[in-house]
């Protein structure tokens, strides 16, 4: 996935003053048809409709993690041997991923909703606390499972085992802090003048809490979480025709979405025939990747300008 620390590290690019009203009306008119459709009783747990929310969090949502090697090239331009190194680790540790959740998926999970929180938080640039930021992501994970416990619960069985029902019961346990922490951050976002993003995400927590989790999931990574960072990537890849643009992020998400369904066929045991499931772990496939090159990257730059 895309994260902002590759983003910001690119030359020539600063982020601007207000980022967080940088938010699309669809993201608005999206949040509001699912609230009135809670208000007025539609059936959005069916399978029908959890299976379309899967679909367009995987189809509006895995693109964005699609130019993480563009932008490496852009910010270091590195040699030819140090980006295949770069490359060939960023794959290692996907594949990585992929093999805990074939061999010890209760630990794939936890990794996942660890990492979760951390990548989610990064979209909190403008909050200097990493405390704030941090439980700002992790609310993400909170709500629907103080709101929706069964169904969550559900979800964590079919991604690993019934040992992660347990894992509910934590992460609620832990909600009215990370809450708490999060109307901090929002307060202190708002203050700042990133109202339209403290209003967004504070409508995106409400929608986590009253509609299915991953019907509210979807809200929030394909209409809010996933367009922040193609518009950050689009800045810093301005050079990049359209129509390479249009055919990196389709061509790769499809690479990725393939990759998976083929190693999940060597499985030793029964992996979960569930949409949402394979989503999830496929999210996660990508997602470790991501913040290990990001962190790299950054550390990289932080030795050479010191």
């Amino acid at each position: 996935m895309t994260g902002f620390g590759l983003i910001t590290s690119a030359p020539g690019y600063h982020a601007p003053s207000g980022r967080g009203n940088r938010v699309r009306p669809a993201f608005w008119a999206v949040a509001a048809g699912l609230l009135l459709a809670v208000a007025f009783g539609a059936p959005l747990g069916q399978s029908l409709a959890v299976t379309a929310a899967t679909a367009v969090f995987i189809i509006g949502g895995l693109p964005h993690g699609a130019y993480d090697i563009a932008l490496l090239r852009k910010a270091i331009a590195p040699g030819r041997q140090t980006l295949l190194l770069v490359v060939g680790g960023y794959v290692a540790v996907a594949l990585t991923m992929v093999a805990l959740w074939l061999t010890a998926p209760l630990f794939a999970l936890i990794l996942f909703l660890l990492i979760a929180a951390v990548h989610f938080g990064e979209d909190w640039q403008m909050l200097e606390e990493p405390l704030l930021r941090i439980a700002a992501g992790a609310a993400v994970i909170a709500v629907p499972a103080v709101s929706h416990p069964a169904d969550v619960s559900a979800l964590f069985v079919a991604m690993s085992d019934a040992r992660s029902a347990l894992l509910v019961q934590i992460i609620g346990a832990a909600a009215p802090v990370i809450l708490m922490v999060t109307a901090v951050g929002l307060a202190e976002a708002w203050r700042g003048g990133d109202r339209a993003w403290a209003g967004a995400m504070a409508l995106s927590l409400i929608v986590l809490f009253v509609a299915p989790p991953v019907i509210g999931f979807a809200l929030f990574f394909a209409f809010l979480h996933a367009p922040l960072h193609l518009d950050r990537a689009r800045t810093v890849l301005s050079d990049m025709s359209r129509s390479r643009w249009l055919a990196t992020g389709a061509l790769l998400s499809g690479a990725a979405i393939l990759g998976w369904l083929a190693l999940r066929q060597l499985a030793p045991v029964r992996i979960d025939e569930s949409l949402a499931s394979q989503a999830f772990q496929l999210l996660a496939a990508v997602a470790v990747p991501h913040l290990v090159l990001s962190h790299w990257l950054e550390r990289r730059q932080d030795k050479a300008s010191g």
